[in-house]
């Protein structure tokens, strides 16, 4: 199972500098509302972490659409909510060239129906989320250890992650991290690969035919077997190609237990 503990709380403490601003065209006051800024989870979902947003701004907007479901965009792109924001930063912005924070649209009008799902509730994330935790668990155990699970240990994941609280999330999460049997490796390696406006995935096991372990690099290479020279990014970093998938799998994977890889 995932050992490092050091690596883990790392990765979880990772933070972006989020300067939130209305959309001025939205506006009905004289005066233009000041920014709003937040310090925000990498490994969260911007509906966990907007509440104070939409109440900032609501007051500017007109009457008509207060009710409305507020919605994000960065540089003429509506924001995707079920993708983490760390992967949301990852794979939109070119972080070599544009300072922090990072400066975001909001809206309450005109929702884009067309290019990303509707959130009515926090409880479509946490539906959303369960999801991918299950399959990531079929890819790595046969569904075995979260179909085993109580729904208090469900709670507890969920709660763990919305609360941005580490050891409540792990104290259950190690259940899904531990490998089993003599080969001390996982069935597959639950992934996605983020490039354009979508993503990759696809069956990898963590060992190849000869018994040797795979890397990142023999991941992108069965992935992209056109492409040479393919670079991956997670939480910010890209990792060496020669970084074993079982070590990033326990160790980078995303609370949802999914290695979620930006190509740049």
């Amino acid at each position: 199972m995932a050992n490092d503990r050091e690596i883990l709380r790392e990765v979880w403490e990772g933070k972006l500098p989020v300067c939130f601003k209305l959309d001025p065209d939205e506006v009905v006051e004289l005066q233009q509302p000041d920014p709003f800024y937040l310090m925000v989870p990498r490994l969260s979902y911007f509906p966990l972490v907007t509440d104070k947003v939409r109440k900032h701004f609501i007051k500017y907007v007109s009457s008509d659409t207060q009710e409305h479901e507020m919605w994000l965009e960065y540089s003429a792109q509506p924001m995707k909510w079920h993708f983490p924001i760390g992967v949301l930063y990852d794979s939109m912005v070119d972080s070599d060239h544009e300072a922090l924070p990072w400066v975001i649209t909001v809206h309450f009008d005109k929702f884009p129906e067309t290019q990303i799902y509707r959130f009515s509730n926090k409880e479509t994330v946490e539906s959303y989320f369960m999801a991918c935790l299950k399959e990531a668990d079929v890819l790595k155990h046969r569904g075995q250890i979260a179909s085993n699970m109580q729904k208090k240990d469900h709670n507890q994941l969920w709660l763990g992650l919305q609360n941005d609280k580490f050891d409540q999330f792990w104290a259950v999460n190690r259940k899904l991290m531990e490998v089993s049997g003599e080969n001390d490796y996982f069935k597959y390696i639950p992934f996605r690969c983020y490039i354009e406006d979508g993503y990759r995935q696809k069956l990898v096991k963590p060992v190849g035919d000869d018994g040797k372990r795979k890397t990142l690099n023999d991941l992108l290479n069965e992935l992209f077997p056109d492409k040479d020279n393919v670079t991956a990014k997670i939480h910010g970093m890209i990792p060496p190609l020669e970084t074993p998938l079982q070590w990033m799998s326990e160790h980078l994977s995303y609370p949802d237990n999914f290695l979620h890889l930006c190509i740049v």
